[in-house]
């Protein structure tokens, strides 16, 4: 009679709270981690900076190093930028390109699909090696999908023969 004293509708709804309790937190796992991974699909500005001035202030491998400290860091040189190329900065998660001699632009190294750092600058385009999308040197935008959005612009300075973020 043992079996008689637990009514038989309370076993389902243990293993049915069992079960979603189960699912809610293998579902909050699953966003957590998808958290993480697109928190870093925007461009490190800050953080990079900071590291590459300390770098430069430590190791002196930059040139003066109050040049260093009193400006944003060089990302790159207009003589390391191919016209009708570019070069990609994976550490600041830049790309620099030229589309026409002397014109400079910049634009965030993360694909807009899913996050990829994309991975070459030719015949005109920024490649994303993860699936084939492809965005114009000149302004950014999408060449060939997957991607639905172009990458944004990042704004540079060319100062002398160097080329900074800001």
């Amino acid at each position: 009679m043992a079996e008689s004293s637990v009514p038989a509708s309370s076993v389902p709804s243990s293993r049915r709270r069992t079960l979603l309790a189960g699912v809610g937190a293998a579902c909050a796992a699953a966003l957590a981690g998808c958290a993480r991974y697109n928190s870093n699909s925007g461009i490190a500005a800050a953080p990079p900076a900071s590291t590459s001035s300390a770098a430069a202030g430590s190791t002196a491998s930059s040139g003066t190093g109050a040049a260093a400290s009193s400006g944003p860091a060089a990302l790159t040189t207009t003589s390391q930028v191919p016209v009708g190329g570019g070069q990609i900065l994976t550490a600041a998660k830049v790309v620099v390109t030229q589309p026409q001699a002397g014109t400079f632009k910049a634009f965030s190294a993360v694909c807009t699909h899913q996050g990829c750092i994309v991975a070459t600058v030719a015949n005109g385009t920024i490649d994303c090696p993860c699936h084939g999308s492809k965005f114009a040197i000149a302004t950014g935008a999408v060449v060939n999908g997957p991607a639905a959005t172009p990458l944004p612009p990042v704004s540079i300075q060319v100062q002398g023969t160097s080329i900074v973020q800001g």
